[in-house]
């Protein structure tokens, strides 16, 4: 997958959870602001997970693998630990963010993309 989004050639692919709670929803958004501001590519973290080819071989070919969780629970580091793939990985309860309490506001995906960029190098 050559979509040098990390720019200098990097190929960054970010994958996140989009649990149910509150914390799944803050990963999938900071992915998609990531996304927008050309930090990686957002990918299918389920594909990894269901053993797709394709998605498997861009994840073993990326630059970075970066993998939000919404929380310690770590489905996404699963996933990645089971196929053997590097990744970065990154937990949005890390930040403050309390599972089922927290309000998901645009201020909060804002501060904790900046975070997620500083921790994983992007």
């Amino acid at each position: 997958m050559a979509c040098n989004c990390g720019g200098n050639g990097e190929t960054n692919l970010l994958y996140a959870c989009s649990g149910a709670a509150n914390t799944g929803s803050l990963a999938d958004q900071v992915m998609r602001k990531l996304m927008r501001d050309k930090a990686g590519a957002g990918t299918c973290l389920a594909a990894v997970g269901a053993d797709l080819s394709g998605f498997v071989q861009s994840a073993r070919e990326a630059t970075r693998n970066v993998v939000l969780d919404g929380c310690p629970v770590a489905c996404g580091k699963k996933i990645f630990e089971n196929k053997k793939l590097p990744y970065v990985h990154i937990v949005m309860t890390d930040f403050g963010v309390e599972k089922g309490k927290t309000a998901i506001t645009g201020e909060l995906i804002e501060e904790v993309a900046v975070k997620v960029r500083e921790k994983a190098g992007i």
